[in-house]
């Protein structure tokens, strides 16, 4: 059985962290954040969406990390396309370091295909109120090798794919008509980007880490901070990888009232 734990903003439950999964093989079983809602009861996540059954509401995932497959689904491989491997790996829960209400912090193990530990993260959930129509989930992570062995991060666009380089946060957001971005474009190293409908607003921020933002909102609603973009990410024995996003959900249709409370609220 899943085992869970609520976030709780502004006496409501505002999220459902999902951190003991049970999911096939192929979709790189992981930690996720789904459903989350607004402070009004708007849910603002996708689950194993027919287009994309491996997108699993909000969480950590990258395509490749030492040859195992953290994201799901099929594996691109450069001059051949997706391919379906049996390359899979998985995150899995070691112990807690704080969990009330509002705040998690976790230690996980990532582990390759044959159970051997490759990383081990640290991670933090925050959720806090930002107005009376928003609050604010604060996403902390660190990664680290777990032995002597570098780990080396790939997407499909450090493989040839153009443009394919997701890996990271990862947020699938519900199909909507008329969804659209406001401030940073695909590819784009700007500090934030939102993601809205006429119903909730979505306002992601890096605080500046430079890394780049893969966003879809044509054939699916998506936004990734992006950690290995067109080049390997290579993280040497003995250091830690280090990154934060925070994303501002909020009632009702993207406005400047709205994206300029969220990007204060976010960098502060």
């Amino acid at each position: 059985m899943p085992q869970a734990h609520e976030l709780i903003c502004a006496g409501r439950v505002v999220a459902r962290y999902v951190w003991e999964p049970d999911l096939p093989a192929t979709l790189s079983p992981r930690p996720y954040l789904h459903p989350v809602t607004t402070l009004g009861g708007t849910t603002v996540t996708a689950f194993m969406p027919d287009d994309h059954r491996h997108h699993l509401g909000a969480s950590i995932a990258v395509p490749v990390l030492n040859d195992a497959n953290f994201w799901g689904g099929r594996t691109y491989l450069r001059d051949h396309g997706p391919v379906q491997l049996d390359d899979h790996g998985s995150q899995r829960h070691s112990r807690w370091l704080h969990r009330s209400g509002n705040r998690l912090v976790q230690e996980l193990h990532w582990l390759g295909r044959n159970g051997h530990v490759l990383a081990r993260e640290e991670r933090t959930l925050t959720a806090t109120p930002v107005t009376g129509s928003s609050w604010m989930l604060r996403v902390d992570y660190t990664l680290s090798s777990a032995d002597s062995v570098p780990l080396t991060i790939h997407s499909p666009a450090v493989r040839g794919r153009a443009g394919a380089g997701y890996g990271g946060f990862f947020w699938r957001a519900p199909s909507a008509e008329h969804i659209r971005t406001i401030g940073a474009a695909h590819g784009s190293r700007d500090p934030w980007v939102a993601l809205g409908t006429t119903t909730w607003t979505l306002v992601f921020h890096t605080g500046g880490d430079g890394d780049p933002w893969f966003v879809r909102a044509a054939d699916y609603a998506g936004v990734c901070a992006a950690i290995a973009w067109d080049r390997p990410l290579v993280i040497p024995p003995g250091e830690v990888f280090t990154r934060r996003v925070s994303v501002i959900v909020a009632d009702g249709p993207p406005t400047p009232e709205t994206t300029a409370h969220a990007i204060a609220a976010a960098a502060s």
